[in-house]
């Protein structure tokens, strides 16, 4: 009797490299594709924290914009020019600064620009700093002159421009203004407000940039309503 052959030929084995190799690169594009998904969703979510972090704080200190106290601006003795224009936009398109006067919401720690004491009923006054003490019956109400930056892709703060965020592709900022001084409805939204006494909102935009293009451009965008009135 003839033993029939055993083992593989030469056709067998290419066929089975063939497949292997099929395998292999069919296995190797899922994970590129899955680690792909993973770094954009990651990215996403980085960007997404970062705006969240930004803009709460830019949320807190806009709705403080104009506070001088418990007293009308008008009534308050030795106030300086700054408080009758208390926020400000300037620059084009690459390179921005926002101004505002905010006050004091207890995060920053270090010493104010200006205290405003009152008694809250007559009499109101403004003081460079700190005042060393108050009469019985006083409040103080500590003030900031706050600036933002914009320019080469970084969002800055203070007049030292600390960055405070990275990869920034746009950062703008508009006001929305009412029919007039007294209205209540926002009824358009200015980039250079003319009547400050007319703005209600801010609407703020901030667009980010992952440097690796791993995830498109991601824009955020809040509305703040002022909580007092500007002039």
């Amino acid at each position: 009797m003839k033993r029939a052959d055993t083992g593989f030929g030469l056709i067998e084995l290419m066929l089975a490299l063939a497949l292997g190799a099929l395998l292999v690169t069919g296995a190797t594009q899922v994970f590129l594709g899955a680690r792909a998904t993973y770094l954009a969703q990651y990215a996403a979510a980085a960007a997404q924290e970062d705006a969240r972090f930004v803009l709460s704080k830019l949320a807190q200190e806009v709705r403080m914009i104009g506070m001088f106290g418990c007293l009308s601006t008008h009534s308050i003795i030795n106030a300086p020019l700054a408080f009758q224009t208390p926020i400000s936009w300037q620059g084009g398109a690459g390179s921005r600064s926002w101004r505002f006067i905010s006050a004091d919401v207890g995060l920053q720690g270090t010493r104010p620009d200006w205290t405003v004491v009152s008694d809250c009923k007559r009499h109101a006054q403004a003081y460079s700093g700190q005042p060393l003490a108050l009469a019985p019956g006083e409040t103080a109400f500590a003030l900031r002159n706050v600036v933002y930056w914009f320019e080469n892709g970084q969002l800055k703060v203070g007049p030292s421009k600390a960055v405070l965020l990275d990869n920034v592709a746009a950062f703008e900022v508009s006001f929305g203004m009412a029919g007039s001084t007294t209205g209540q409805s926002v009824q358009r939204y200015e980039e250079y407000p003319s009547n400050l006494a007319s703005i209600r909102s801010l609407k703020i935009a901030l667009t980010l940039r992952d440097p690796r293009a791993r995830v498109k451009d991601q824009t955020y965008q809040l509305v703040v309503a002022l909580r007092n009135r500007l002039g």
